[in-house]
């Protein structure tokens, strides 16, 4: 479409800040494979061979900073991934988006337009980005045009919610992942290791915090669009750590909240404390703030031993270290080129992601019950959730 299309003006839409080598089985698989097949010529052996070296091609829905000034310029580091498409309600953006990166006019979209990317064969995938309670409203869009859709986090606001996209999109027989960038940093894995492999023994405490001073009238702060105020927004990475962590889910669940400046938190909480019993036997204290200094972290505390970052969820530069003295500090990767490259292998290969919408549904559940203690001033049983 031409970017001189009528654009509609709801600026929030775009607010959001925020080939591998073959195993044994696989070669088996795939020469009884080519032993059963028919004759194919060279000509289409060619063509196919082109077509698994392709790109496939990302619109990203949605041009906030976190798509301008992280998944944009991921993208161009990707091996697997290229920025083909974008969805705006900005015609500015769109102008300023084709200047920068190419892109045709017949691949850029507004939110009306949004369905005729069923007719792009450019496109692969749509990267949703826009505020969390429109999450499900575009991820049906691009599923219905047979596309296969990576979204951001939180899923969704609701349980019901994120179910409605994991049923859309498996319908549409596409693949669905989950924005949990973390669940690729080197470091981020390097713990996982060190608590799996239980090298300092068994996990007892974790405690993760994440926070930040938000602004005025920020669409964070609006519950009909954020579906929550700080746990939604960066909490959710605090819960993540726990639960990688320990592999396991949460048996129980107790919470606090607190009210700040109203001018800045009428609608949602200025901050969040919760704890979470594990079946292992770990508990975690986490929180979560818009009204404090810019502060993440985590920390484990094992039998044996402690680990932990801190930084732990800036875009790069983390770093943490372990009560044997020894730090945790590997190279920095961008971590969206990385999820999206891993996201177009899992595609290609027919093989499930390691975020997938089940993923973000179970951490919506667990963010809803936290809410609901906080609410009720009780523990809130997981264990049939």
């Amino acid at each position: 479409m031409p970017c001189t299309t009528t654009f509609p003006t709801p600026s929030l839409i775009d607010g959001r800040s925020d080939q591998p080598m073959t195993t044994r089985r696989q070669f088996i698989a795939q020469t009884a494979a080519i032993t059963t097949a028919p004759f194919i010529s060279t000509r289409v052996t060619r063509a196919l061979a082109a077509a698994s070296d392709k790109k496939l091609g990302f619109a990203l829905c949605g041009l906030g900073n976190l798509s301008t000034h992280q998944i944009a310029p991921g993208l161009q580091k990707t091996n697997n991934c290229r920025l083909a498409g974008i969805i705006t309600g900005t015609p500015e953006k769109a102008v300023k988006w084709k200047a920068q990166y190419g892109i045709p006019d017949k691949n850029i979209y507004n939110y009306q337009s949004m369905h005729r990317i069923a007719d792009n064969p450019e496109i692969d995938v749509v990267y949703v980005v826009t505020p969390n309670a429109l999450h499900l409203d575009y991820a049906l869009i691009a599923a219905k045009a047979g596309k296969h859709v990576f979204c951001e986090k939180p899923m969704e606001i609701s349980a019901a919610r994120c179910q409605q996209m994991i049923d859309a999109v498996k319908a549409a027989n596409r693949l669905l992942g989950i924005g949990y960038r973390c669940r690729f940093e080197p470091n981020h894995l390097e713990c996982m290791r060190i608590a799996r492999s239980k090298e300092f023994g068994e996990l007892k405490v974790i405690d993760g915090y994440f926070g930040f001073n938000v602004p005025v009238g920020v669409w964070r702060t609006n519950r009909a669009l954020s579906g929550g105020g700080p746990l939604m927004d960066v909490g959710i990475y605090a819960l993540q750590t726990t639960r990688y962590l320990t592999g396991e889910e949460p048996l129980w669940v107790s919470a606090t909240t607190t009210k700040g400046d109203p001018e800045r938190f009428s609608e949602v909480e200025a901050s969040v404390l919760w704890q979470a019993g594990f079946p292992g036997g770990a508990v975690s204290h986490c929180g979560a703030s818009f009204d404090a200094a810019p502060t993440g972290y985590f920390r484990a505390i094992a039998d044996r031993g402690w680990f932990g970052l801190d930084p732990a969820y800036n875009y790069d530069g983390l770093h943490g270290m372990r009560s044997d003295g020894t730090p945790i500090a590997l190279p920095s990767i961008d971590v969206f080129a990385a999820e999206m490259d891993d996201f177009a292998r899992c595609i290609r290969d027919r093989t499930p992601t390691q975020v997938p919408g089940e993923e973000g549904l179970r951490d919506v559940k667990i963010m809803t019950a936290i809410y609901d203690s906080a609410r009720t001033g009780k523990p809130v049983d997981l264990r049939n959730a």
